[in-house]
């Protein structure tokens, strides 16, 4: 028993075809294999449940509020064999990765995890074979074991799985070959597992963040091109800051960002390759582009020209080519944003004497008003999901709130001074914005909100920061 439960974790990553060179900057992840698939866990505690009865399956409800997070326990990850690898010794890995995991699902406000600075480390062969009764008594509903592991060409591998305690089972199990450097996605991944097995949406631990990184006065800003993993780690500077730049967002395939800069303060459009570095420019004629966003199969670019003291809404092949017109108002439309089927833009216009949101077909016909509350709305973008339309309220305060594509169901999630710049998360279920302070000195911070509006919390960041993009999920 002792030697199968050993060489269980080896045969997870291997029995799934699993590889990353540690060149490669993506992470390879397998399927959950279900108990008894291709082979089966050593014999103990995980194969039977021990208990009279079935109890209820193990959930947690996304939109019902948070009245009870659910307590689940993350001991640190054994290792076969202590190892010196570039990101650390394996030991040390195996505990920053369930620290990793624990922070992500803390910061959902769905879990009230118990991480390895509360629990008592775990042997390598309990990774399979978890102590029921031990967990059971610790007040934990739910379990992650995992381990981690260095392979001979250099690389890593990590296993992770996910138990329900009281009906002693094995729940779901994934594995990860992942270069030194990508530790920290090993453990996103771990965590999206957890909370997608549990709370039965989509993952969005292992995503990124463009977003504009501030410092100086507020007359004298300097606003420099930024990124970041969602939950502030990796953080680099992508510009130098010698002109302003404005309203970063990912392309679907999340190798470049589009956004705004003055350069000669001039407002225009630039795509940033991010692996080299490399940007280039949208539109070239000399009128003035702001307000990008990519289409959702990346394929254009839709974004507000001002020419004539109007300012309408265009699309533009990435590829290059003359934009084309979508809107023709007297007034200003901007902020367009697709719908994840790419059949209807949402935009805001001041066309009815103040800003309200408009949806309209792709190809910009049937254009029609779909806010009507008190104040005035901007901002708005379309969810992932498709459900739901997120945009920033005016009206003595700037708050953040969501409605329906037909403009029903408006639900305001933040009560601030100043916030705005509302982005999705990859799952539809969570809204990145920034808020700012009052006053000449006040700051600019990242925050976070989920849908029910209880779960509130600030990003960290270097620096000040606003205009945030959630990127797509990585693969």
């Amino acid at each position: 028993m002792k030697e199968r439960a050993l060489f269980w974790p080896w045969r997870l990553a291997v029995v799934a075809g699993l590889a990353l060179t540690a060149s490669a900057a993506t992470l390879a992840a397998t399927q959950p294999l279900a108990t008894g698939q291709q082979s089966s866990p050593p014999p103990g505690p995980a194969a039977a449940t021990g208990q009279a009865g079935t109890p209820p399956p193990l959930e947690v409800s996304v939109t019902g509020g948070i009245s009870a997070p659910l307590p689940i326990a993350i001991p640190a990850m054994p290792t076969a064999q202590i190892v010196v690898t570039p990101a650390g010794s394996t030991d040390a890995l195996g505990r920053q990765l369930a620290d990793v995991m624990t922070a992500d699902l803390r910061n959902s406000g769905l879990f009230s995890p118990l991480g390895p600075g509360a629990l008592k480390p775990i042997d390598y062969q309990d990774v399979t074979a978890p102590q029921f009764d031990f967990w059971g008594s610790s007040g934990a509903q739910a379990l992650v074991q995992g381990y981690i592991r260095a392979n001979g060409d250099g690389t890593l591998t990590v296993g992770c799985y996910l138990y329900d305690v009281f009906a002693r089972t094995e729940l779901s199990r994934q594995g990860f070959v992942v270069a030194p450097g990508d530790w920290r996605r090993a453990a996103h991944k771990c965590a999206d597992m957890v909370y997608a097995r549990l709370t039965g949406e989509g993952p969005y631990f292992d995503s990124r963040v463009a977003y504009v990184s501030e410092t100086g006065p507020k007359d004298r800003r300097i606003k420099r091109l930024a990124i970041m993993d969602q939950d502030g780690a990796n953080h680099r500077f992508l510009t130098n800051g010698q002109s302003i730049t404005l309203t970063p967002r990912f392309a679907p395939n999340q190798q470049s960002i589009v956004y705004m800069s003055y350069v000669n303060d001039r407002p225009t459009i630039y795509v940033y390759d991010v692996g080299s570095g490399r940007q280039r420019r949208v539109v070239t004629n000399a009128n003035l582009t702001f307000a990008p966003r990519f289409s959702p199969d990346g394929r254009y670019i839709v974004f507000t020209m001002s020419e004539g003291g109007r300012s309408n809404i265009y699309r533009a092949a990435i590829s290059g080519g003359a934009p084309q017109r979508l809107t023709n108002s007297p007034g200003i439309d901007t902020s367009a944003s697709y719908s994840p089927d790419g059949k209807q833009i949402v935009f805001e216009s001041d066309r009815s004497g103040s800003q309200q949101i408009y949806v309209m077909n792709a190809d910009g016909s049937n254009q029609h008003r779909i806010s009507f509350g008190a104040g005035r709305y901007a901002t708005p973008v379309w969810s992932p999901r498709g459900d739901l339309i997120a945009f920033t309220r005016i009206a003595g305060s700037f708050r953040i709130g969501t409605m329906s594509p037909s403009g029903g169901g408006e639900k305001l999630l933040t009560d601030d001074w100043q916030d705005e710049g509302p982005s999705w998360s990859p799952n539809g279920r969570v809204l990145m914005f920034f808020r700012s302070g009052r006053g000449r000195t006040g700051t600019a911070d990242l925050w976070s909100v989920d849908l029910t509006g209880v779960n509130e919390r600030r990003l960290p960041t270097p620096l000040d920061g606003s205009d945030p993009g959630w990127g797509p999920l990585r693969p």
